[in-house]
């Protein structure tokens, strides 16, 4: 008896360890403003297909949900804000549709969000103050069920609810939402439930081309922006944009809520002024976030931190209203062929594990400038010993490389090793300026450590060598 205790009580925790280390995710929203789409059941296909694990509805679907069923992907439902009244008033309203809508169906269909109301601070009539009312008459609803634990409840902002978002650091929530925000944060920190948001980099860019640039917005800058406040190295809006949320929550003393981007993409069509919406740009945009997201990076501010992330969208939809590029987000055509290669899993292009020291194929190194000062220097080899991954133990007390024992030989090793394991590009020296390339070799041959470095067929050259680590 007391084994077989011991036994369960093992296994249990063993899958709860998993599920801790689950990783990021990247998921699609599957929006339906169209006339031309496949039946539910031929999506479901094409969704298995691509190995999508995971998927995002804007409502509750009866033929969606039975379409996913038994297919292990999980599902994002959602209700949307023209029901906010009558969820808010009344919680037999709840009742009723968790027991028509998602009960008849779980869990044969893994549903595991629901969303309540969707951007309702940007909405013409705004609905934020039914939105909390609505969510915990909702989770109620599910703890009669028995699956408050299992589906977590939430709804989704734009990133307009900041009033600041730049520098990451100066991230402040709009103070004319804060009756909206407190109680809606106190909600998602008592049920350890995510702050979702929806994030556009595409928009940034196409609205303010002259301050943004079309390389930071699609994780392909080769320069930096440095936040002023923290020292922060930044080389693409999606994490700048993120960590400004970050600290925007941080500055209320929410501290614990994770951030879950419920969308995210680049449209390959535009109108004539929308240049930068080409299938090029968005298979460059997608392709890079989902490395980006699966390597488990981070940002800046919370390095390392899981991110799940859904990519907007799963066809292009021909009813949306708006410009040309509004019709044009899908990954898909309606008849299911691809709009341009995406593969969604990032595992697609064979990777292959090399031994490589810090000797340069090139013949060029990246060492500390002496010019530098000491705070520039110190934040950037910090940056190299945490988010950039680079294993600083041969620099620690009585290690190898310890001596001499100075702050510009200590981030010199940093510097050159995460140079060498990044492709040896301009980028990768760059740590903000306090990095410098020389041609002449700045260790001696007792102090070469080996890395096991990954290096991907389609991405061993230029900027896409580099891990998206800022």
């Amino acid at each position: 008896m007391t084994r077989g205790f011991r036994l369960i009580f093992v296994t249990s925790l063993l899958l709860s360890l998993l599920g801790l280390c689950r990783g990021s995710t990247i998921g699609v929203c599957y929006g339906r403003n169209a006339d031309d789409l496949p039946t539910p059941d031929k999506v479901a296909q094409l969704v298995q297909l691509h190995k999508i694990k995971y998927l995002r509805i804007y409502d509750s679907n009866i033929q969606v949900l039975k379409a996913f069923a038994n297919t292990g992907v999980e599902l994002m439902v959602g209700i949307s804000n023209l029901d906010l009244l009558p969820f808010s008033q009344f919680q037999s309203n709840a009742d009723t549709w968790l027991r028509n809508n998602i009960l008849p169906y779980y869990p044969a269909t893994r549903i595991t969000y629901i969303t309540v109301g969707a951007e309702v601070t940007e909405s013409p009539n705004n609905a934020s103050a039914m939105v909390v009312p609505a969510m915990k008459n909702v989770l109620t609803a599910l703890r009669k069920a028995g699956l408050h634990k299992k589906i977590k409840v939430s709804t989704t902002h734009s990133l307009g609810i900041l009033s600041r978002s730049f520098p990451p650091s100066a991230g402040a929530f709009n103070s004319s939402h804060a009756f909206f925000l407190k109680p809606m944060l106190e909600f998602l920190a008592e049920n350890q439930s995510p702050f979702m948001v929806d994030i556009y980099p595409y928009y940034a860019y196409r609205d303010s081309p002259s301050n943004v640039s079309l390389d930071y917005a699609l994780f392909e800058s080769s320069s930096e922006v440095i936040d002023p406040n923290t020292g922060l190295l930044y080389t693409n809006m999606f994490d700048a944009q993120i960590d400004a949320l970050y600290f925007a929550l941080m500055a209320l003393n929410f501290r614990t809520i994770k951030i879950m981007v419920t969308e995210t993409g680049w449209p390959s069509k535009g109108s004539p002024k929308e240049k930068a919406a080409t299938p090029d740009n968005a298979q460059t945009y997608n392709t890079n976030l989902i490395r980006h997201v699966i390597n488990d990076t981070g940002t800046p501010a919370k390095p390392g931190e899981e991110l799940d992330v859904y990519i907007f969208s799963l066809f292009n939809e021909n009813r949306k209203p708006g410009l040309e590029s509004e019709r044009n987000w899908g990954l898909f055509y309606p008849d299911q062929t691809s709009v341009y290669n995406l593969d969604i899993t990032g595992q697609g292009a064979v990777s292959v594990t090399v031994e490589a020291n810090v000797t340069s194929s090139n013949g060029t190194y990246c060492i500390a400038s002496s010019t530098a000062s000491e705070i520039d220097l110190q934040n950037a080899l910090d940056w190299a010993c945490g988010s950039g991954n680079v294993d600083c133990s041969a620099i620690q007390p009585s290690q190898p490389c310890f001596e001499p024992d100075n702050l510009v030989s200590h981030a010199s090793f940093a510097f050159n090793s995460y140079y060498q394991q990044n492709g040896a590009t301009d980028i990768a020296c760059s740590f903000g300026g306090t990095g410098i390339k020389v041609n002449k070799d700045p260790s001696n041959a007792t102090r070469k450590p080996v890395y096991k470095t990954k290096f991907d067929d389609m991405h061993v050259f230029g900027v896409l060598a580099l891990p998206n680590r800022f």
